[in-house]
């Protein structure tokens, strides 16, 4: 049990309030449970979450330890009551999850609780998988991660030997990722491979593509696809044969192909993409396990694929409707 004596800077506030402030990783709805379940008294006596708290008054708080501390990356699982998980695919080992455009892969620059990492962490807790404290270095992690404004899956281990194994297989480029972009322009020809090299300029969180190789640069190859045209637009699958920081996007602006809605690499420097859209137009929609060796206890996996339904892919239904529902009527979706 916790003691506080309210004093005058914290008067006048309601109790649920104040709770929110005392308690940073004490979900809401959890603290208006316990405001119902009589775990909060104020002169030893139970109230509702709107009293207003006076100078003097003694507040009692029947709440566990780590809901006190403050929000960092090992603990912000505990804000989340309600977790958000897509989930693609799902068994003992790891988690396929669809990551909305928007949603932080990891925590950053002191954003701990809106990830997605956090939110399979609660997830995962939620479902009994997973016990804080089971283990003294291992907690549910991502094996990959995407840009904060690029949606589609991501790979998560529920062990330590998941975990792993799944590091390995894309280090060794045994994960086969497909991406869905849509770009400005109609690509000639239809299908066919942008090779270079890609040089990152860490501080502005930026790549520039290279014609030759320069110090500091990598290779970078990615295949494509046409699926469709639609006016302007041209929907392409990508292969990444590499995986560089923004390849895809930064390959096709250099191409003369700027993705939709990329305000970093679609449009002139200083200057916004003006198509409206909030994200760049790209899908990291379609894996496939291609194991070339030994993969453990993940040896069930080899040689299949997993692929997100183009109806959840908002850029897809917007701009190639039609595409999208003869992909549906086919049964072509995974």
């Amino acid at each position: 049990m916790k003691r506080f004596v309210i004093k005058a800077n914290d008067a006048n506030q309601r109790v649920d309030r104040f709770l929110e402030k005392l308690a940073p990783l004490l979900p809401n709805s959890l603290a208006q449970k316990y405001i119902r379940l009589k775990r909060v008294k104020v002169n030893g006596k139970a109230v509702k979450r709107d009293y207003r708290l006076t100078v003097g008054d003694a507040l009692e708080l029947y709440i566990n330890d780590e809901f006190f501390d403050r929000p960092n990356e090992d603990n912000a699982y505990l804000a989340i009551t309600s977790p958000r998980v897509d989930a693609l695919y799902e068994d003992e080992n790891i988690l396929l999850a669809l990551k909305p455009p928007g949603m932080l892969s990891h925590p950053a620059d002191g954003e701990y609780v809106s990830t997605l990492i956090t939110h399979i962490q609660a997830y995962l807790l939620a479902k009994n998988e997973w016990f804080p404290g089971g283990s003294e270095t291992f907690r549910p992690a991502l094996c990959n991660r995407i840009d904060r404004n690029t949606g589609g899956i991501v790979i998560a281990a529920k062990n330590a030997e998941a975990l792993r194994i799944v590091c390995d297989k894309i280090r060794e480029r045994e994960i086969e990722k497909y991406y869905l972009a849509a770009v400005r322009g109609k690509l000639i020809p239809e299908s066919g491979r942008l090779e270079g090299f890609i040089f990152k300029d860490a501080k502005l969180n930026r790549v520039y593509v290279r014609e030759q190789s320069t110090a500091g640069a990598k290779s970078a190859v990615t295949e494509y696809e046409t699926l469709a045209v639609s006016g302007n637009l041209t929907l392409l699958e990508c292969r990444l044969i590499t995986g560089r920081t923004h390849q895809i996007r930064a390959q096709f602006a250099a191409a003369g192909f700027p993705l939709l809605g990329d305000g970093k690499y679609g449009a002139a420097p200083q200057k916004p993409d003006n198509s409206g859209e909030r994200y760049q137009a790209l899908y990291s929609y379609k894996l496939r396990f291609a194991f070339k060796s030994s993969a453990g206890i993940l040896g069930y996996l080899n040689g299949k694929t997993f692929e997100a339904p183009f109806d959840k892919i908002e850029f897809v239904t917007r701009y190639f409707g039609e595409f999208n529902n003869q992909k549906t009527d086919s049964g072509d979706i995974n």
